[in-house]
Order: C-alpha cells, then sequence, then structure tokens
C-alpha cells in the first residue's frame, strides 16, 4: 500500500488544472498548500470546492452584507438550507438553489434533478419537505431550442415533484431575449420540523463511521459544479455527460429511510451529495467540525464498473446522502436503509488530522489539508462599475397609442403577464392534502401544516428589467414584492432565500450589477424585518459573451396563524374596491412602456421602504380583521391589471371610478407605482377613515359586479374576453407547432 498520492508530471498537471477551470494562481496556491504536484484526484478536489459554484469566490465579500438575524432565525445561510421559528414547537426549512447550466444542456434532466437537489438540502435538515416553488426565466419562444427548453424544463419539475409525492405550490416565470441561451430554472422547497429535531452537517467525533447510504454512484454529473461556473459557448451540447439523472422514486424512499433514522438519535451529522457530490459533502461536514476524513472508495456503492477514485469523488449522481454515525449504531441503520432498498456503506471514519484521505485500491489518491478546500478557497473582491442611473420619465411626455381598452387587451395576453395556467397544470399542486391557496389563487400559495391549523404563505419574486435599469431599486424591489405577496394572504412575512442570478463577474458591470443588487436586498430586508436565512449563488450566465439580466430571485416565507383567515385575489359580486398606496403613473420600465409603446427604458419605479411596511402592516391587519374579502398586491402591467386578475380569477366584472385630476389615464391605470394593493371590501368607508387614522394613502377604486370591466368613460371590457386573451398565449406558443 502507498501512502502517498502519485502526483501528475508537472506539466500535465498544469494543463488540467486549466482545464478543471483552476486559474494559474490558484494553481500555483495548489502547489504551495501540498508541498507538490498533485495527484489527478487531489486536483479534481480543489477544482470543485474552488469553483464558484461551491465557493463563492465572487460573491461572499458581497453577501456578507445581507441581515440574517432575528428572534425567529434557528440557522442563518452556512447550513444545507434556512430554519425559522414558527410557533407551535415548529420550524420552516426552506431554500432555493440554481440548476441554470444544465437545464440548458438536458433540459428535463437538468430541471429535475435540481428538484431532487433542493428537496435534499431540506430534508438532510431533518424536516419533511410540504412545498415546492420554482423561479423560471425563459428566451422568447421563437429563439432557437427555447420550445424544447420550456417544455423539458416544465416536464422535469412536473415530472420529479409529482412523482416524489411533493406539492408544487407556486413560482414565476419570466420571458426575455437576454434568456436566449441561458434559461434560469431556480428551485426552492420548504419542509416543517420540529424545532428541537434540527439536523446538521457538522461532523465531530474520532473514529465515527462515515456512511454512504441511497442510490449507487456513477458517471453522471462529473465536473457538474466546474461547468456550472463557466460561461456558455458554441459548444455547450457537449457538456451533457455533465448532467445528472435524477430518479424521483428513489428520493421519495430515501427521504422516508432519513426521516425514519432520525426518529432515533443514531445520527452525528447528515449532508446531501448536491454540486460535487462525495467531494463537497465529506469535505464540508468534517472541515465545520474542525476534524479530518479518511474515506475507502472500494465500499462506495457503484453502477459502473472499472470507476477511478477521481470518478468517484467528482460524481454528482444523484439520491445520495452521507452521514456520520455514534459509534455501533450501523446495523441499526443499515437494517432501515435496507428495508427501504436502498444502499447502505460504511466507507471511512472521522480522524483528528485535520486532512482529507482518499483510498482505493491500496493507493492514496488524495491527502490535503482541509482547511483550504473547505473555508479558505479563493476569495475575490472583483472590480465593480457601476450601472449608469436612467432618467426619470414624464408621463404626460409618452402619448397613448392605443387607448385603455386595447393596451389591456394586449397586456393581459403578453408573455409575461398571461395565464401560466399551461405550466402549473402540469404540476401536482394538491398532492398531500394540505395546499389551501393554489397557483393563480392568491399572491402567495398558501399550505397548511397538517394536523394545525396554523400555515405557511410562500412566493418566488424578482422583476430582471428593473435590476437590469438600477441593481439597487431592483434588489429592493424583489424583496418588497416578496414581503407583499405574503402579506396579500394575510400572512405575515418572516424570512427569505435568495438566488442571485449573474452574468460573468471579472466584467467589472457584472459584479457592480451584483453589489447593487445586494444593496437594494440588504436595505428592504432590515426595514421589513425580512432576513436572509439561506441562499445561493449562480454566476457565469452568459452565452458567447452576451449576459442574462441581472435576476436576484427571492423565495419568500410567511406565517398565519389560522389558515381560515387568508385570503386570495378573486374578486367576488357586490364589493366596494379600494387602493391603498399612492399612484403617481411611474412608466419608466413599467410592462405598458415595453408592449405598448414599444420601449424598454427609463428609471424603474423607485421603492419607498417606509411607505411598503406602513401599508403592508395596514393591509395585513384589515385582512385579519375580517374586513378584506380578496387582496392583490399591484405590480407588474399596474392597477388596471390587477383589477382584471381579480376580475378573472373570480369571474366577476367591476365599475372603475375616474382616475384623479393631473394624472394621464393611461399613467394611472398602468403606472408600476410601488407599496400598493387592491382590496375587495364591503365597506369602502370603514376602510378609508382606519387608512387616513394610520396615514395611508388610501382611495374607491369602484365597485365589482357583473361581467364586464366598466371604464371610468362607459367602454366596457368582457371579462370573458380578458380571459380568452389571457389563457390562449402559453398553448398557442407551445402547442401551435
Amino acid at each position: 500500500m502507498t501512502n502517498t498520492p502519485t502526483p501528475l508530471a508537472p506539466e500535465r498537471a498544469k494543463q488540467l488544472a486549466a482545464e478543471y477551470g483552476l486559474k494559474p494562481d490558484e494553481y500555483d496556491r495548489v502547489l504551495a498548500i501540498l508541498g507538490r504536484t498533485p495527484s489527478q484526484t487531489e486536483l479534481g478536489l480543489f477544482s470543485v470546492m474552488w469553483s464558484e459554484h461551491c465557493s463563492y469566490k465572487s460573491s461572499r465579500v458581497w453577501l456578507r452584507e445581507l441581515p440574517t438575524k432575528a428572534p425567529w432565525v434557528i440557522q442563518g445561510p452556512g447550513e444545507n438550507a434556512g430554519v425559522i421559528d414558527i410557533g407551535d414547537g415548529l420550524a420552516a426549512v426552506f431554500k432555493m438553489e440554481s440548476h441554470n447550466h444544465p437545464s440548458f444542456i438536458e433540459p428535463y434532466q437538468g430541471a429535475a434533478t435540481g428538484v431532487g437537489g433542493i428537496l435534499r438540502d431540506v430534508f438532510t435538515m431533518g424536516a419533511r419537505p410540504i412545498a415546492n416553488l420554482n423561479a423560471l426565466r425563459f428566451g422568447m419562444p421563437d429563439a432557437p431550442r427555447m420550445k424544447q427548453v420550456i417544455d423539458g424544463v416544465v416536464r422535469g419539475i412536473g415530472g420529479y415533484g409529482n412523482c416524489v409525492g411533493v406539492p408544487t405550490v407556486g413560482g414565476e416565470v419570466n420571458f426575455h431575449p437576454a434568456y436566449n441561451g441561458n434559461p434560469l430554472v431556480n428551485a426552492m422547497t420548504v419542509g416543517i420540523a420540529p424545532t428541537d429535531r434540527i439536523f446538521y452537517a457538522k461532523a465531530t467525533g474520532v473514529g465515527n463511521p462515515v456512511v454512504y447510504v441511497g442510490s449507487k454512484t456513477g458517471r453522471d454529473g462529473i465536473h457538474g459544479a466546474t461547468m456550472a461556473s463557466a460561461e456558455f459557448s458554441a459548444d455547450s451540447e457537449e457538456k451533457r455527460p455533465t448532467v445528472q439523472i435524477g430518479d424521483p422514486f428513489a428520493e421519495k424512499l430515501l427521504i422516508e429511510a432519513c426521516m425514519e433514522l432520525m426518529a432515533t438519535d443514531a445520527i452525528v451529522a447528515i449532508q446531501d451529495m448536491g454540486a460535487a457530490g462525495l467531494t463537497s459533502s465529506s469535505v464540508e461536514m468534517a472541515g465545520k467540525g474542525g476534524m479530518g476524513i479518511e474515506l475507502i472508495l472500494d465500499n462506495v456503492p457503484q453502477r459502473e464498473a472499472g470507476m477511478t477514485a477521481y470518478e468517484m469523488m467528482l460524481s454528482e449522481s444523484q439520491e445520495r446522502m452521507l452521514m456520520i454515525l455514534k459509534p455501533g449504531r450501523e446495523a441499526e441503520a443499515e437494517r432501515i436503509f435496507r428495508k427501504w432498498e436502498l444502499d447502505f456503506a460504511v466507507i471511512g471514519h472521522l480522524t483528528d488530522t485535520g486532512r482529507i484521505v482518499v483510498r482505493h485500491k491500496g493507493q492514496v489518491e488524495a491527502d490535503i489539508p482541509l482547511a483550504p478546500l473547505e473555508s479558505e478557497a479563493p476569495l475575490y473582491r472583483r472590480p465593480t462599475a457601476e450601472t449608469p442611473k436612467q432618467p426619470v420619465l414624464d408621463a404626460a411626455s409618452i402619448p397613448d397609442p392605443v387607448g385603455i381598452e386595447a393596451a389591456l387587451l394586449k397586456l393581459v395576453g403578453c408573455l409575461d403577464l398571461c395565464s401560466r395556467r399551461w405550466i402549473w397544470d402540469q404540476y401536482d399542486s394538491m398532492v398531500g392534502g394540505q395546499t389551501a391557496k393554489r397557483p393563480g389563487a392568491a399572491d402567495a400559495a398558501v399550505v397548511r401544516i397538517e394536523d394545525h391549523r396554523r400555515a405557511l404563505a410562500l412566493t418566488t419574486d424578482c422583476t430582471p428589467r428593473y435590476c437590469q435599469a438600477d441593481p439597487e431599486e431592483g434588489g429592493k424591489q424583489a424583496v418588497a414584492e416578496a414581503w407583499r405577496n405574503i402579506t396579500a394572504t394575510g400572512a405575515r412575512p418572516l424570512a427569505i432565500t435568495d438566488n442571485m442570478n449573474f452574468g460573468n463577474p471579472e466584467k467589472p458591470e457584472i459584479m457592480g450589477q451584483f453589489a447593487g443588487a445586494v444593496r437594494g436586498m440588504a436595505a428592504a430586508c432590515t426595514a421589513l424585518d425580512f432576513p436572509v436565512v439561506s441562499g445561493n449563488v449562480s454566476l457565469y450566465n452568459e452565452t458567447e459573451g452576451t449576459a442574462i439580466l441581472p435576476t436576484p430571485a427571492i423565495g419568500g416565507v410567511g406565517v398565519l396563524e389560522d389558515v381560515a383567515q387568508a385570503v386570495g385575489l378573486a374578486l367576488p359580486p357586490g364589493l366596494d374596491l379600494v387602493v391603498i398606496g399612492e399612484t403617481r403613473g411611474w412608466l419608466g420600465q413599467s410592462l405598458w412602456l415595453r408592449e405598448i409603446a414599444g420601449r424598454e427604458e427609463g428609471a424603474p419605479p423607485p421603492v419607498d421602504l417606509a411607505a411598503e411596511r406602513r401599508n403592508g402592516d395596514f393591509v395585513r391587519a384589515q385582512i385579519l380583521s375580517g374586513a378584506v374579502r380578496a387582496c392583490h398586491d399591484c405590480s407588474d402591467g399596474g392597477l388596471l391589471v390587477t383589477v382584471a386578475e381579480m376580475a378573472m380569477a373570480g369571474g366577476t366584472g367591476a365599475s372603475l371610478l375616474p382616475p384623479p385630476a393631473g394624472i394621464p389615464a393611461h399613467a394611472f391605470w398602468f403606472g408600476e407605482d410601488q407599496s400598493r394593493y387592491v382590496l375587495a371590501v364591503s365597506d369602502a368607508a370603514a376602510i378609508l377613515q382606519a387608512a387616513q387614522q394610520a396615514r395611508v394613502p388610501a382611495a374607491r377604486l369602484g365597485k365589482s359586479g357583473g361581467g364586464d370591466l366598466v371604464l371610468p368613460d362607459g367602454r366596457s371590457i368582457s371579462v370573458a374576453s380578458l380571459r380568452e386573451a389571457n389563457e390562449a398565449t402559453l398553448p398557442a406558443l407551445m402547442e401551435g407547432g
């Protein structure tokens, strides 16, 4: 048996380091850490652990600015998922992850394994998953391969989530040419656990066994983390072998087996094998505990013959977990996993050396100090260039080319506002029987907690066009929008997870977008008591030098003490409509400006965080008092689109009052001013009086009833024609050949 790894020839090592994504100075650091040339396995370990995807080497300096603490936060960033206290001795465990690059290369499996990976991040903490959400960005459906990508991604999300038995309850979709060569697939999972039964990834106890459970290891997904840390080029199709293959039925068995073992006290630490597979799980667990770890790869359950140490350490085969058990509990754990027809193997033990040692076939294939791998990856404060501010547009100087009715019909049918039914109908949103507000029924999904009156409100939000125009305001708005959507159901917003999707961080303008978005998010999270508890960074989202729109996707979680108090957006007849918040008619970066006037320009609407807090707290109090029958926040498309969406959801029309003097009608109806909600109430006078006392801007908007939206000048649009325009777009694009 050899006790030192066989080093590569120096020139070959240097060449492979570049192929694996290590920069020359990073490779020099590897040489200094080891004091010798690395073996191929060692080089593989450094390349994946120091990849952007695993180390956050370009983003960590900025992410530190985000607020992460609150009295209800049990675990913030740094673990597999964030954990918050939701009352009754229960915790919500949640996180959002990206699977962008794999989903472009192999849409179905890329999206499916994204769902599988985020599920494991949650149940590895001891939480039973209760809901999935997603945030999707696609290019234009007529762009090359894009229909195939849209179809594959949606089927992949639905196929995996439906089979594993976790409802997909919400999400969002945007379309823009910037995503033509680089779609974004961000998956979020929320789970529930007792507050006193949370499991962590910190390995402790010299000699404790290292146990592999789940499915066998194959050659799929090797260098997936590295691939996800590079731009696409014309040969991206050749990267298909880096995409993992998912098995949702194995995942379901894995959830149940882990839950059964977690009910004992046998587990010291547990981690899923996600990006970088066995490498990241072993390195991170041992590193967090200040331990060393020794692995015997001969014991790893293998799906394919002749696998090398390098392949096993870097494989990203799915449905696998790594655990540290208490000594002597191996047989008990093995019984459970064998019962669920899953592989179980003791593949190593913890040491006190502070090193990872990998053995295979009598050879030491890697022997590396853990600290530099786990927590001392290169850290870059890359140059930033601020995004130039765009001018504030004067609504009065922008003529209305088509009129209110024609604009509304076009807007409700445009790609960013049309019905997502074609997508969500492919997802099972009701499995488990706890979904109280399905997709399209409310601003946030509402999922009750089994055997409790308590419920969670869940949403994903971001407006990339705002972020492109002004990253700081856009970052602010993304957080505020999530907070608003949760508030609009009556729930109290508690915390967020984020998925930071940006282009190449080595370009100062891209790094400037990232830094600006973080500043805006931090300000909003602080003002709204809405801390960040988990998240993911996905950089290098570019194809042949063209970057995506900056997309800091926000996943928000809130709590309702009583699910019966939740309200949706469907408009009942015979009610007063009231708008909460100030309307100035902000057209910069609005959908009206893009779709109707054919212009993408101007400063995005500013976000007044004090007004957000004041208006939202008022609306939530009114909902919980029982005064509000329906509520919808105002966002894309503005006030008239908000009312139209409520009308379409409820099958009821409304008669609308004239806009105030001094604001052009098209700006009033389609401006995207923030901090606004439309409420349907039985007594407008009482709401207006309460708003006045709370110093909250509020105004009558009209009255619900009939089958038409009746405009102030008497012209009307039937709700049926709005619904037809809204529902037709996606099926026509996707099924129309």
